[in-house]
């Protein structure tokens, strides 16, 4: 039998806070002496009450700083903590050759932020980035008695070792994405995660190997309203 461990599992369980919040704006988490991970807590937040979470998984060669403005603008109007983590090493493990350090990384600040804030398990949602999206999806698709939902962009691969539960799927793609091309990668994706009954969302957009502002702003209503987004 598999260790769960390395099939991705987090091992992480909501609780109750038991440390003081942290305050508006980006914040490390003091976990890591490199590359820490990093939580925006949007403005009027309350601790006492369930906040969702969405986990912005950075793309190869990124960081914290890069990806965080995919949504953070998104999490300050919208009232819900985003948590950047960091690979140890220049992309995640799972991409170099299986789950290991940023798995063991992950799950502590999960454990840091729901030490903070109480945590809302129907909005818990892991997302990425090219890279990131791979680790999003994978992550998640292990993971699915966690996440309700996982946002993949630009995402290359799905590699799962472990399927538990049914999170709902938002994958969009660049029909002109040259680096990681679409019939390769997220029609299969799509195709496949639909077959084998998860709830798939999928958005094509006119663009190259990039994120598009108007897409991301649809996978965070896909997050927040209740049956996703329609075409």
């Amino acid at each position: 039998m598999i260790d769960p461990t390395l099939a991705g599992r987090l091992g992480f369980a909501h609780r109750l806070p038991t440390q003081a919040s942290l305050p508006p704006g980006r914040n490390a988490l003091e976990l890591f002496p490199k590359r820490d991970a990093v939580l925006v807590v949007p403005p009027g937040i309350d601790s006492r009450r369930p906040a969702p979470l969405v986990v912005l998984f950075h793309g190869g060669g990124g960081s914290a700083e890069k990806i965080l403005p995919m949504l953070e603008e998104h999490a300050n109007e919208r009232g819900f903590l985003l948590l950047a983590p960091q690979s140890l090493f220049p992309t995640w493990d799972l991409v170099i050759g299986g789950h290991g350090p940023d798995r063991e990384r992950l799950a502590l600040a999960l454990s840091e932020v729901a030490s903070r804030f109480l945590l809302d398990p129907a909005r818990f949602a892991f997302a990425g980035h090219s890279d990131g999206g791979s680790y999003a999806l994978s992550i998640g698709l292990a993971n699915g008695d966690l996440a309700s939902h996982v946002v993949a962009s630009s995402a290359g691969f799905l590699s799962v070792a472990i399927q538990v539960g049914a999170p709902r799927i938002f994958i969009s793609h660049g029909t002109r994405d040259e680096q990681i091309p679409i019939d390769r990668s997220a029609r299969v994706h799509a195709a496949r995660l639909g077959e084998a009954g998860y709830d798939v969302t999928a958005v094509e957009y006119d663009g190259p190997h990039a994120y598009q502002p108007e897409v991301v702003a649809r996978a965070v209503d896909f997050i927040f309203t209740d049956g996703g987004v329609t075409e």
